[in-house]
């Protein structure tokens, strides 16, 4: 690749107008080439080595033994266990280069246990030493310890007690199903039913994992929590799971019997044809192991459609390995394309994102009035989901980065859609009505603020909650500003609720993408929109944060051990910038020409690191995970995004440098 330029140089100059121009074309047209058929974008979305696993567990605790499946998700597995080895001596991480996650290596080892290889083989030994050293198996969290229950590998007192009744409990008690989030909600409802059933593998599985153990599972006194729980509720809520567990059997039939009929009721309302429970994969196979624990037959039209769910995930690429995706993400993408396409410009881009916009319009949620209703009764559906069907769970960040596409998009195009003009006002009315009390919006929620339940024992992961956040909230915000209603009171208080959030050290969290770097993007995009002047002091405050994260070799990087160890937002002391990355650099980027740094060298040193990153076809490579399901728990790597990213950043700078103006005038 070519070295970078010489930064003594003067910022203006350290990269032509043809130079950058010719990097915006080769990246757009890049984009434009992975368009679909029928006008849409969708990229691979991946997680780490536990979905798979999960997904074999899965097929074998029904006998459905697939040797060359299993073969090919073999391969993935070691070989994510071979690339992260400097870093995991033998485990593996939740994102490429992190350290050892102990619940992922210990459903990583036992699913290649079941596939075949050997407790002997080098690398099983090596994955064997690892997880001994970090603890044992008995460290791993609830879910995983729910799933080796399972198969008898540890007992059911080792899993909190979640029991079906929670869905006759009254809206006013402290714990009801509302009270959740969407992605906890149709996770737990169908596992308390398979909690309670503790089913067995229907047929023997011939393995046995307990040399994972540095005590006997059965002698194990005290199973852990999650690093953010606190007293006085981790004494408070393990009394109550202490009497939950020894009550089980005393709960009425009768009860138990409406319980379940409760939860049958709200996962097959929500199964969703082949799209699947909330369109995510642990939910799609709880509702497997719900079936089957009801004695739903193997053919039963739900049955088969649970599973035709899960298989539809399941990925095989070309280079001989398979695995499974959590999700899809084609509105997501196709809504985050269209912006960078348009930022790019050029009349065959502008042509392809009207067929995407044709195709988000087709995805429009009118019809459904989902969970979220559940806190907004009065309030009409009007927005998009993430995946390509999930008309219970739209949320508010794919439906105002939609509004904020189609509105730029008929801004630059002479043509009437009056249809296009209808979508974003029933989008826009139905976003401003999820706003939270505070000015914030959470993604799925109004209101999710129930910070108490993510203490409970089941909630180790610390994320059963759909709180606000600054980054949803930045995007609604950005919306409304771009749709002319910057003055009004929903734009306000969001402008209000992000000030406040912002660290001591000038950077925001970012709650879905890795981290302060995608939190401070987010939020400087939004306040910008919204107005705010360059020269507040919130806007120096956070472009002093980016230049000083800015790594020596002009990118910038984060990872997901940023994130907090004992949750909240305010980043720790240890918090290092990362190896840089595509994605993260054009954030950085962003956020500073958000901020009217056009003229800043760090911003042209980040121009020229991505442009010396891109390759002949238009392309950057990122291996690296920047994508945010839950913090210190589930990261996500957006193949897209090393696409997308760099270049929207890259035709901004293009742009703003060819105008006559520093202020952006689009809401992201």
């Amino acid at each position: 690749m070519d070295s970078l330029p010489d930064i003594t140089a003067s910022p203006m100059q350290r990269v032509s107008a043809p130079v950058l121009d010719a990097a915006v074309g080769r990246a757009r047209d890049a984009l434009m080439a992975r368009q679909q058929g029928d006008g849409h974008w969708v990229f691979e979305l991946e997680a780490d080595g536990t979905i798979p696993a999960e997904y074999v567990m899965l097929c074998r605790f029904f006998g459905r033994v697939q040797p060359e499946r299993e073969a090919r998700i073999g391969r993935y597995l070691r070989r994510l266990q071979q690339q992260e080895n400097p870093n995991c001596a033998g485990g593996w991480p939740l994102f490429h280069g992190g350290k050892l996650d102990i619940s992922c290596s210990v459903k990583a080892y036992f699913a290649l246990r079941l596939i075949g290889d050997s407790p002997d083989a080098p690398h099983m030994i090596a994955a064997r030493d690892a997880i001994l050293a970090a603890g044992g198996a008995a460290k791993s969290n609830v879910f995983t310890r729910c799933t080796l229950a399972l198969f008898g590998q540890v007992p059911w007192h080792a899993v909190p007690v979640m029991p079906p009744e929670l869905m006759l409990l009254p809206k006013w008690f402290p714990f009801h199903v509302g009270k959740v989030s969407y992605w906890a909600r149709t996770v737990l409802i169908p596992l308390t039913v398979v909690m309670a059933r503790r089913p067995q593998p229907l047929a023997p599985i011939g393995v046995d994992i307990r040399e994972l153990f540095t005590t006997p599972p059965d002698e194990v006194k005290e199973w852990p929590g999650g690093a953010h729980q606190q007293e006085p509720w981790i004494s408070l809520f393990r009394a109550v799971d202490w009497a939950l567990q020894r009550a089980q059997k005393l709960f009425p039939r009768t009860h138990r019997i409406r319980a379940e009929a409760a939860c049958e009721r709200f996962v097959t309302e929500r199964l969703n044809g082949d799209d699947g429970l909330g369109a995510i994969y642990p939910a799609m196979a709880n509702a497997v192991w719900m079936y089957h624990c009801l004695g739903v037959p193997a053919d039963d039209p739900r049955m088969v459609t649970a599973w035709a769910a899960v298989e539809k995930l399941v990925t095989d690429r070309d280079d001989g390995e398979t695995y499974v995706q959590p999700c899809f993400s084609p509105v997501w993408d196709t809504a985050l394309v269209a912006h960078a396409l348009l930022e790019a410009g050029g009349e065959q881009a502008v042509t392809a994102v009207e067929r995407g916009l044709d195709w988000l319009l087709t995805c429009e949620i009118r019809d459904v009035k989902g969970d979220w209703a559940w806190q907004r009764p009065g309030l009409a559906p009007g927005g998009w989901a993430f995946q390509y069907a999930n008309p219970h769970y739209p949320d508010v960040d794919d439906t105002a980065v939609v509004v904020l596409a189609m509105d730029r998009w008929r801004q630059m195009s002479p043509e009437d859609r009056p249809d296009i003009d209808a979508a974003i006002q029933r989008a826009a009315i139905w976003t401003t009505g999820m706003q939270s009390k505070g000015g914030g919006w959470g993604a799925f929620d109004a209101d999710n603020t129930y910070h108490y339940l993510n203490h409970i024992p089941f909630a180790d992961h610390g994320a059963l909650l759909d709180p606000p956040t600054v980054d949803v909230t930045g995007r609604c915000l950005g919306m409304l500003a771009q749709l002319g209603e910057a003055q009004g009171k929903p734009a306000r208080e969001a402008v209000a609720y992000i000030l406040a959030q912002q660290e001591a050290d000038g950077a925001w969290y970012g709650r879905w993408g890795i981290n302060y770097i995608y939190g401070t993007w987010s939020a400087l995009c939004a306040l910008n929109a919204a107005g705010l002047q360059h020269d507040h002091p919130s806007m120096r405050r956070a472009v002093a944060w980016i230049e000083t994260r800015q790594n020596a070799d002009g990118g910038w990087g984060e990872d997901g051990d940023t994130y907090p160890e004992r949750g909240g937002t305010a980043p720790d002391s240890s918090s290092r910038p990362g190896v840089s990355t595509a994605s993260q650099t054009a954030w950085a980027m962003l956020g500073l020409m958000a901020a009217g740094e056009l003229e800043s060298p760090a911003l042209s040193r980040g121009a020229a690191w991505l442009m010396a990153q891109q390759d002949d076809n238009g392309e950057w490579s990122e291996p690296d995970y920047t994508g945010t399901g839950f913090p210190r728990v589930f990261y996500l790597r957006y193949h897209g995004y090393r696409q997308i990213f760099p270049t929207w950043a890259l035709a901004r700078l293009r742009n703003l440098r060819a105008s006559n103006t520093r202020r952006i005038a689009q809401g992201l």
